[in-house]
């Protein structure tokens, strides 16, 4: 079970790195969706088809898992987007919302009742982001564009809350993955005319983008994935979504960790030059982690039966 429990943290430390390689890749935000999607999508059909598993579903239910996929492109082109606008800490702070958008959006499209301590919890969150955005009011647009983010995950989990129940994890992993990648095919037409400012697609790798999108795609996404899955054969959901809302506090700290390192001489990393926060940024943030980490405890004291919910797709 320590083995287990490890396992869980390094992949959750690996979907908090998804942001400091949002930060290092070249490669704009729907290009790298595009590529991170593409990669992933080609990885799960291998690992579908190296464990015989069944991948056929209706007509009907592939169209509702490409859409939802859709869904999931559109939550991460805003999640790289709003690190590329902000500092990687603002980023995974506004991220860290997704509690309250679950809180939110589960009464509206799954009929249950609102929540006396979702709401209190959600005020909280509500004053943590009031006071990292007084802090960084010059990252307001980039910290926005993350709480967009957060709430299309949010819908992502909802819906996804009830496809689980009818098809295997991987299998939809894999569909969703095709969905978000096709939805940006499609829409390449479009965003290259009117979003690159007469720049045209840029697809190209630079640098070290071949490395980061490998460790985006293949470590950070089907690796933790499918090792996620397994894992939740064994631990509980309740120490599995305990575990997964350490997300943030793992990105900010590795975030720090390299600015301290490019401060010293240690590391190259320009990039990362905006990762000095002030000390409301830091006390506001607390505020959502700890929201977020006390959600799942007080429920289980409430003794309120939770929706089996998955995981938000790792960003």
């Amino acid at each position: 079970m320590l083995k287990d429990y490890l396992k869980l943290h390094f992949i959750v430390l690996l979907w908090g790195f998804t942001a400091i390689l949002g930060k290092l890749l070249t490669v704009p935000p729907v290009e790298l969706v595009f590529w991170r999607t593409l990669l992933a999508a080609t990885g799960l059909a291998v690992l579908l088809v190296a464990r015989r598993m069944p991948w056929r579903v209706s007509g009907g239910q592939a169209a509702r898992l490409l859409a939802v996929g859709a869904l999931v492109a559109a939550h991460w082109i805003t999640f790289f987007l709003a690190a590329r606008l902000s500092s990687v800490s603002v980023c995974l702070a506004g991220l860290a919302t997704l509690a309250l958008w679950t809180s939110l959006l589960e009464p509206l499209l799954l009929w249950r009742r609102v929540r006396g301590y979702e709401v209190g919890l959600g005020l909280i969150t509500m004053v943590g982001l009031y006071l990292v955005s007084q802090a960084e009011l010059d990252q307001l647009l980039g910290l926005g564009v993350a709480v967009l983010s957060a709430g299309l995950s949010a819908l992502f989990s909802v819906l996804n809350s009830k496809l689980i129940k009818t098809h295997p994890p991987l299998r939809l992993t894999f569909y969703e993955m095709l969905g978000a990648c096709l939805s940006i095919a499609l829409f390449f037409p479009i965003y290259s005319q009117y979003f690159t400012q007469g720049q045209g697609l840029q697809l190209a790798w630079r640098g070290y983008d071949w490395l980061w999108l490998l460790l985006l795609a293949g470590v950070c996404t089907v690796y933790a994935f499918s090792t996620s899955v397994e894992l939740m054969k064994r631990i509980s959901p309740f120490a599995v979504n305990l575990t997964i809302n350490l997300e943030p506090v793992y990105g900010i700290s590795m975030a720090a960790a390299i600015y301290w390192l490019h401060t010293k001489g240690l590391l190259n990393a320009p990039q990362f030059n905006g990762e000095r926060m002030s000390t409301g940024f830091y006390i506001g943030t607390l505020l959502i982690v700890l929201s977020v980490l006390i959600h799942p405890l007080v429920a289980r004291l409430m003794k309120d039966k939770e929706p089996d919910l998955e995981p938000a797709m790792p960003v």
